[in-house]
């Protein structure tokens, strides 16, 4: 390799070990999360409160818009990405609420 390639392998190699240095971080906080998630779910379902909220829903997603705008991370990405959580924590609380 030369001097140029072996500086490059350098790089790449540490770009992956903070990559999942961060993945581990991601895994574990949706794992957080889902602790509260389901907390909530069960404390909706004992109250007969209804599964979803879509006030809090919308709130959460501006939040999270500006939050990405903010990180530089695309926004559509973020509301996608919240998306897909909210409709399985919905998922989660209609399993309670059976």
């Amino acid at each position: 390799m030369t001097d140029t390639t072996t500086r490059a392998a350098e790089v790449l190699k540490g770009h992956r070990e903070s990559i999942d240095r961060l993945d581990a971080i991601l895994v574990y906080t949706l794992g957080e999360r889902f602790k509260h998630t389901q907390a909530v779910g069960k404390l909706k379902a004992e109250h007969d409160l209804p599964p979803s909220d879509p006030a809090r829903e919308e709130s959460q997603i501006a939040r999270l818009t500006d939050l990405a705008n903010r990180a530089n991370l695309d926004p559509e990405f973020a509301k996608k990405f919240l998306n897909f959580i909210i409709e399985e924590v919905i998922q989660h609380h209609k399993q309670h609420q059976s």
